[in-house]
């Protein structure tokens, strides 16, 4: 018996024995082995899967994209001296001899057969246009058209197998996402700075003077200076996603806010300009503003959002539509839009005769809209290119527009190139309300009065901000 619980005890030992082993090779072995980096934070966010290996790496981007960047030079006369209008008109416009004057900035080219988009501003008042490749060879370039709303141009150059940008979406884009900057700054070519994108949608008011201007820029924070006007704004994976258009600084060099135009709203008017020489502008037909807290308290919105309608125009497609004065706009399509930029930016996307289908707020209900954008002129049609006459195009005065300036006449001058109304000084945007004390509401009544008339020719009229002004040029 004693025997038994002997051989009992020394079976148990070993049981133990065994156990205890077993337990420190899976525990106390395992824990030598655990690595602390694989313990994440609760604030830690796995990468996207979609982002490849070497995505971020800016070298593959940069040496993808220098080649399509170009440098953009334009040659513009400027007169020796200014010109006083009223000496003008009493004593006549004495011979000055117009300098040339050369500027600069860079382009994009956006296909193999040497299409290339740079700013308007780039190649604005130009008699000659220059584009040099990063290789060094230059060329003559061919203005396919303008479109100063939007700050956009199209060059065209007569040659073949060049490198070229893809075009990106930015739609895609978000806050924080690397970019960079390609460009020609101060005639320094093959220039490439890198950033993140601080913000979209963003409207300065940088485009003031221009007819309907359309502002939804992307901020970032790249280095573009002069001469990055109309370069590229690229992602890691060398696809175009902007156009660097301006910058806001104290010092008028960088200063970490520059801002470029969405290659969205590029896509379309390069489109346009291809078929049809001009950019069919669609209107909503609509005066709107951004809700803040006040007017949302005010109209009991129950929510800042959507953009407000503070009216509606008598021959626009948001009116015959349905949409009334205090609605307030929270979607086109399936895109949500809480800022005047945003709105502008999606309608600017669209043809006159386009449907599209718009959300909206009305008495704390959503509504939604079928509605046919038409053009400036109420209709659905294509607007074909206007002859220039005197150096400028014109188009009628919105009606809108006329109200809010009290004037009854006027034609609207929409783009300006060389002649006689840009050597006197008159900008885009000007609105000629009489010429030689004549009101006149057609490019056709202007021509009216010149065609018997030689001498002094004295123009009035008033800018879209309400500024007036009086030019006088010489017949």
């Amino acid at each position: 018996m004693k025997v038994n619980k002997y051989l009992l005890n020394v079976l148990l030992a070993i049981v133990g024995g065994l156990i205890a082993l077993f337990a420190y090779t899976i525990v106390v072995d395992k824990n030598q082995v655990v690595r602390v980096h694989d313990v994440k934070p609760t604030w830690f966010t796995a990468l996207p899967e979609q982002m490849q290996i070497g995505e971020m790496d800016f070298v593959f981007a940069a040496e993808k994209s220098v080649h399509a960047v170009v440098h953009v030079m334009s040659t513009t006369m400027r007169q020796s001296r200014p010109s006083n209008p009223l000496w003008d008109f009493f004593h006549g416009v004495p011979d000055r001899e117009p300098s040339p004057v050369v500027g600069f900035g860079s382009g994009v080219i956006i296909s193999s057969d040497g299409y290339i988009v740079t700013n308007y501003h780039v190649i604005e008042n130009a008699r000659s246009i220059e584009v040099v490749l990063n290789d060094r060879r230059t060329f003559d370039a061919q203005l396919i058209g303008t479109d100063p709303s939007t700050d956009l141009a199209l060059l065209k150059i007569q040659e073949k197998e060049l490198p070229f940008l893809p075009m990106g979406d930015s739609d895609n884009l978000r806050v924080g996402q690397w970019v960079m900057a390609v460009g020609n700054p101060f005639n320094l070519t093959s220039t490439v700075t890198a950033g993140i994108v601080s913000a979209k949608g963003r409207s300065l008011g940088a485009l003031q003077n221009r007819n309907m201007p359309i502002e939804s820029f992307i901020q970032t924070d790249a280095a573009v200076n002069r001469g990055n006007s109309g370069g590229a704004l690229i992602n890691l994976r060398a696809e175009l996603v902007g156009i660097n258009t301006l910058i806001i600084s104290p010092t008028q060099g960088y200063s970490g806010n520059s801002f470029a135009i969405p290659v969205n709203m590029v896509k379309k008017v390069v489109e346009d300009l291809k078929e049809f020489g001009e950019v069919q502008r669609a209107l909503l037909g609509v005066t709107i503003q951004d809700v803040n807290a006040k007017l949302a308290d005010s109209l009991k919105l129950g929510k800042i959002e959507g953009v407000y309608v503070a009216g509606v125009s008598e021959d626009g497609a948001a009116k015959s539509a349905g949409i009334r004065e205090g609605d307030v706009i929270l979607r086109i399509r399936d895109v949500p839009v809480n800022s005047v930029a945003e709105l502008q930016e999606q309608i600017g996307r669209y043809r006159p005769n386009d449907k599209i289908q718009v959300s909206v707020k009305r008495k704390n209900k959503t509504q939604q809209f079928d509605v046919t954008l038409r053009n400036l002129q109420g209709t659905t049609t294509v607007v074909r290119p206007q002859e220039a006459f005197l150096g400028a195009k014109f188009n009628e005065v919105p009606a809108d527009l006329k109200r809010e300036l009290r004037i009854q006449s006027g034609v609207q001058i929409n783009e300006m190139a060389p002649g006689k109304f840009s050597s006197a000084g008159v900008r885009e945007g000007f609105i000629i309300t009489r010429v030689n004390s004549t009101s006149v509401n057609s490019v056709d009544d202007i021509r009216r009065i010149l065609e018997s008339f030689s001498g002094g020719v004295f123009v009035e009229g008033i800018y879209p901000n309400g500024t007036t002004a009086y030019y006088a040029f010489g017949m």
